[in-house]
């Protein structure tokens, strides 16, 4: 389906969901043009309308660090303003998932005291571009593309849960703004995040064994093993990004087909199991298996 700007996203979550529905659906693979779309909203919509227990999984399409253009494959070739979903059908299809961030919270707690729906404007009743920029120091002259290095981390107040990361996609001079992959609600709490080499290549191998801890063993039946990592993780491990790849192949199953991508946004059932909601900064593994 086509989507013109972000707040197309529900509705275009909504009409992809009435083309899969169909006895039998037992998981989606969604793929999203990276730049014009909010992923929470998408998510949502498409959700709304599948029946319950549809694992739903996939990514926004990413353009490394450039964030000018992203493009589906549709109707057999590269398409922007797209977004795709590949219905999988059947009593004997097994799907398993794993997600996981190995990034951590650093800094002063703020409130998120101005958005509209991705789009940041304040912290604290501060300009959230400005705050940014303190934080960013020199690398503020790479934004957006630096920002990937410091996503932000927002939480619903008193939750105990695990925070949701959410990734800067664009910046707004003028409006001292932030466009973000997935909404950013006012009253949320706010940290930014940081990580280390060694922590995404951890986080990358405790991904994987979720999703295959997550299915019986698959014996000799053939798997395929389908890894989404957002970008920011590539940028920060460099020339070790392979490692990150070797830690997924070394855990899926014996023999599986193992294929990936990076991405602007993962999407993926919640870190707490719940249902399917879009992540960032992270490493989602899906199993796919037939007995």
């Amino acid at each position: 389906t086509e989507i013109i700007t972000p707040a197309d996203s529900r509705a275009a979550g909504e009409r992809l969901a009435s083309q899969l529905s169909g006895q039998g659906l037992r998981a989606v693979f969604l793929l999203s043009d990276g730049l014009n779309v909010n992923g929470t909203s998408l998510v949502s919509g498409l959700t709304s309308r599948l029946p319950p227990g549809v694992t739903i999984t996939g990514g926004l399409a990413g353009d490394g660090s450039d964030f000018r253009h992203t493009w589906v494959i549709s109707e057999g070739r590269p398409q922007a303003h797209r977004i795709a979903a590949v219905g999988l059908y059947g009593e004997r299809l097994r799907v398993s998932s794993g997600c996981n961030g190995g990034w951590l919270d650093f800094g002063p707690q703020r409130r998120i005291t101005r958005s509209e729906g991705n789009v940041l404007f304040e912290l604290d009743g501060k300009p959230a571009l400005d705050l940014y920029k303190e934080y960013l120091g020199s690398l503020a002259a790479g934004l957006p593309g630096s920002a990937l290095l410091f996503p932000l981390a927002i939480r619903r107040p008193d939750s105990d849960g695990k925070p949701v990361v959410r990734t800067v996609l664009a910046i707004d001079e003028q409006q001292h703004s932030l466009t973000f992959a997935g909404d950013v609600p006012e009253g949320f709490e706010a940290r930014l995040m940081r990580t280390t080499d060694e922590g995404l290549i951890d986080s990358a191998a405790a991904a994987v064994a979720q999703a295959c801890g997550a299915m019986p063993s698959t014996g000799q039946t053939p798997a395929l093993v389908v890894s989404v990592s957002c970008v920011g993780r590539r940028l920060v491990l460099g020339e070790r990004a392979e490692e990150e790849v070797e830690s997924i192949s070394a855990g899926a199953p014996k023999g599986a087909t193992h294929v990936g991508f990076y991405s602007y946004g993962e999407i993926a059932p919640g870190l707490d199991g719940g249902a399917s909601e879009l992540h960032n900064q992270t490493m989602t593994v899906t199993v796919f298996a037939e007995d």
